[in-house]
C-alpha cells in the first residue's frame, strides 16, 4: 500500500533545505542571476548540511536518506531557484547514485564517499553538440592502450562541467557498433578533473538558469586507468538510462516546486493588484489560471512521490518517472506562463521572480529527455511496444 504520509526525519530534512533556500539564497539570487555567475560557496554549505550524500549510505560518507525525502528536498530547492535543484540532480542523481549502484567497491571508496561528503563534485558526460535525446549519436571514442583507455571527445550543456571535480564520461569502445547503432559498444568511465587532455569550459548567456554553471567538456588523448572503467565494456548505454532514471526523478520533483512558486506568487500578486474596483483575483479569468495551477501542483506532486516510493521499495519505475518529469514540467512552463501574464507588465520585468521562473522552466521541457521524448515512451508504454527488462543493477532499495 502506498502511503504518503510523512516521517518526522522527512520533514525536518524538508525543512532544513527550506530554511537554506529561504535564507541563504533567495536574498541575492536576483543578483546571481543578472550576473550569470554561479555561487560555489553553495556547494560547501549544502555539504555542512549534508544535503550532497542526501540518499548515500553512511558507509559510503551519506546521510541515506530514501528517495522522497530527495524529491523533497529537490522542490524546496527549486521552490527558490532551480539552480539549486540541478545541482543535486547531477550530483546525486546522475552522479553518485550511478556511482553507489554500477561501480565497485574500490570506486565506492575512492570517489562516492568524498562526493557525499562534499569534497568532491560529480557530473555526468553523455551530452555531446550532435547528440541530446539520440544517445546513441554520440563520437566520443575509447581506445583501449595497455593498462589505460584513451579518451576523445567533445561533451556540451554539461551542468557543473566547470565545477566538478568528477566525471562519468561516456564512449565508444566498439566503432563498429556505432556503424550498426548498437548501443552495446558504449561504455562508462569515472574521469578526474586535472587528467591531462581534460579541458571544461562555461557557457554564457543562457536562456534560463543564469545563476547555475552549465559548460562544456573536451577530451583530448586522455588517459583513463581501466581500473575507471564503470560496470563493463558495453554497459554504458545502460548506466546512462539508469542515471537519466534518477535525474528525471529530480527535475520532476524541482518543477513541483517552481509550480508552488509561481501559485505563491501569483496568489499574493492576485490579493494585492486592484483594477475596475476589485483584488484582480476576483476576477474569473484570473482565478482560471490560478486553479490551473493549484492543480498542476497537487497533480504533480502526487506523480513524484510515486516514483519516489517505488524507488524505496526498489522497483524498477522508468514509466512513472517519465512521466511524472514529462508532466510536471509541462506543468511548470505552464504555471510559469500564466504567472508573467497574471503579473502583467510587472511579471516582463525582474522585478517580481516570475520571469526568472518563466526562464527557468523552458529548460526543463528540454533537458533529462525532452517533452518530445516522454511523449513516445509514454504513448510506447500504453501501445505494448515498451517492455521494461531487467538492468543488470537496479536501485537499491530504501533501508533505513
Amino acid at each position: 500500500m502506498i502511503d504518503f504520509s510523512f516521517t518526522e526525519e522527512q520533514l525536518m530534512i524538508q525543512k532544513i533545505a527550506r530554511d537554506f533556500a529561504q535564507k541563504e539564497i533567495l536574498p541575492r539570487i536576483r543578483d546571481l542571476d543578472r550576473a550569470q555567475t554561479f555561487d560555489r560557496s553553495i556547494l560547501k554549505k549544502m555539504a555542512e548540511l549534508g544535503l550532497l550524500g542526501l540518499t548515500i549510505p553512511e558507509e559510503y560518507g551519506g546521510v541515506y536518506c530514501d528517495y522522497i525525502t530527495l524529491g523533497l528536498v529537490c522542490e524546496e530547492l527549486e521552490y527558490v531557484d532551480t539552480s539549486l535543484r540541478v545541482i543535486l540532480s547531477v550530483h546525486i542523481g546522475l552522479n553518485s547514485l550511478t556511482l553507489l549502484t554500477w561501480g565497485n567497491e574500490e570506486q565506492k571508496k575512492k570517489y562516492l564517499i568524498p562526493q557525499a561528503k562534499g569534497e568532491k563534485i560529480g557530473t555526468f558526460g553523455l551530452t555531446e553538440p550532435n547528440a541530446g535525446s539520440d544517445a546513441v549519436a554520440i563520437e566520443t571514442r575509447a581506445e583501449k592502450r595497455g593498462d589505460y583507455y584513451i579518451l576523445n571527445g567533445e561533451k556540451m550543456w554539461i551542468s557543473l562541467a566547470d565545477v566538478a571535480d568528477n566525471f562519468i564520461i561516456f564512449a565508444w569502445t566498439d566503432w563498429e557498433k556505432k556503424k550498426k547503432r548498437d548501443h552495446s559498444g558504449i561504455s562508462a568511465f569515472i574521469v578526474e578533473r586535472g587528467m591531462k587532455g581534460l579541458e571544461t569550459a562555461t557557457i554564457h548567456n543562457k536562456l534560463g538558469i543564469r545563476a547555475g554553471n552549465t559548460g562544456s567538456i573536451s577530451l583530448t588523448d586522455v588517459e583513463v586507468p581501466k581500473e575507471n572503467l564503470l560496470g563493463e565494456e558495453g554497459e554504458g548505454f545502460k548506466i546512462a538510462m539508469f542515471a537519466i532514471d534518477q535525474g528525471r526523478y529530480t527535475v520532476a520533483a524541482g518543477a513541483t516546486g517552481l509550480i508552488r512558486a509561481c501559485l505563491d506568487w501569483s496568489v499574493k500578486y492576485a490579493n494585492e493588484r486592484k483594477t475596475f474596483g476589485s483584488p484582480i483575483g476576483y476576477h474569473q479569468l484570473i482565478k482560471e489560471m490560478i486553479c490551473q495551477m493549484a492543480v498542476d501542483y497537487e497533480v504533480s506532486r502526487l506523480l513524484y512521490l510515486k516514483a519516489g516510493w517505488m524507488k524505496n521499495q526498489g522497483i524498477r519505475n522508468t514509466r512513472e518517472t517519465s512521466m511524472a518529469k514529462y508532466y510536471a514540467c509541462e506543468a511548470a512552463e505552464r504555471a510559469a506562463s500564466n504567472a508573467v501574464q497574471i503579473h502583467g507588465a510587472y511579471g516582463f520585468s525582474d522585478e517580481y521572480p516570475v520571469e526568472r521562473f518563466y526562464r527557468n522552466a523552458k529548460g526543463a521541457q528540454i533537458y533529462e529527455g525532452s517533452r518530445e521524448i516522454h511523449k513516445i515512451i509514454q504513448a510506447d508504454y500504453a501501445l505494448g511496444l515498451r517492455i521494461d527488462k531487467p538492468l543488470r543493477c537496479n536501485l537499491p532499495p530504501y533501508k533505513g
